[in-house]
């Protein structure tokens, strides 16, 4: 190791939601991956001869000393040493896709062995409630595949030069919700819409003439200008802070049009102002899903 501080990532989240794969990810990103460790080995870890990488630490509720008071007064330990940067990755997933993955697998759920796997899902989401609070990068997989989820951990992980803060801008649909894990939303529906115009209709957001369209609106730019001016305020005082992960959202009605348009437009300002961006448009991604896995069968 250099003098540099060695980080250590704590890696956990409900059963099915994808920390396996996560821990993989981060494998192949150079950490050293302990799964399953019980917590109370990690000062004989820590204590023993060091270690060359940097470490991922998975645990679940398999842990036979796992609990949320037990894994949030570990994070506080790891905050108070010198040399070490400690990191809560949370990898999570609404309930009903867990209990979709778990009546796909006929796997056991690990809380609810000899019953249904909606208890045991249930059960562990609020066990994890406290924990989930505490997270530095939270990952929702809820409409993610496994490639999905390995390149989100590879663009928030990976150390980059300059600024270490991972910026992520969205965009999504207020029909289907707010997404989980944004740090700030700002509601674009005050900006004339797209969709009624029909030559526009079947364009998204990333197009030229639907980007045109909404910033002709005399109430983008000031709105716009004062987003970034508000980021550009903000973000230094989260690196500063520690905080290794900002996700900043942006809704319209339909997540097509408005909000993909100034999420592009944001995500290139942040960007050419040096910041680690990544984009995410949750209903266009949410909509090739299905062109994804009927190209994956007609390979298979």
């Amino acid at each position: 190791m250099s003098d540099a501080h060695q980080r250590i990532i704590l890696l956990t989240g409900p059963s099915g939601a994808g920390r396996s794969t996560a821990i993989r990810a981060m494998e192949d990103l150079g950490f050293e991956a302990i799964d399953n460790l019980p917590l109370s080995l990690l000062p004989r870890l820590l204590d023993g001869p060091p270690i060359s990488h940097d470490l991922v630490l998975g645990l679940d509720v398999r842990n036979r000393d796992f609990s949320a008071n037990a894994l949030i007064q570990t994070l506080d330990r790891l905050q108070g040493m010198q040399g070490i940067t400690p990191e809560l990755l949370y990898i999570d997933c609404r309930a009903d896709v867990l209990l979709r993955r778990f009546s796909e697998t006929r796997r056991r759920h690990p809380l609810a062995p000899a019953e249904s796997p909606d208890q045991g899902v249930q059960r562990e989401l609020d066990l994890l409630i406290p924990i989930r609070a505490r997270a530095d990068i939270l990952i929702d997989t809820s409409e993610m595949t496994p490639h999905d989820l390995r390149a989100e951990v590879d663009r928030l992980i990976t150390p980059e030069s300059g600024a270490r803060l991972a910026v992520s801008v969205n965009s999504f649909s207020y029909k289907r919700g707010l997404p989980r894990g944004v740090d700030m939303v700002l509601d674009c529906r005050f900006l004339r819409n797209p969709y009624w115009e029909p030559s526009l209709r079947s364009f998204n957001g990333t197009s030229a003439e639907v980007a045109a369209y909404v910033a002709e609106d005399e109430r983008f730019q000031p709105f716009f200008d004062k987003t970034l001016e508000m980021a550009e305020l903000l973000l230094p005082a989260y690196l500063e802070e520690g905080k290794a992960h900002f996700a900043l959202g942006f809704g319209c009605t339909g997540g097509q049009h408005r909000s993909v348009a100034i999420a592009e437009k944001m995500s290139q300002a942040l960007a050419e102002r040096g910041w680690q961006v990544s984009t995410r448009h949750r209903e266009l991604e949410r909509a090739d899903q299905p062109k994804r896995s009927a190209k994956a069968a007609d390979q298979g």
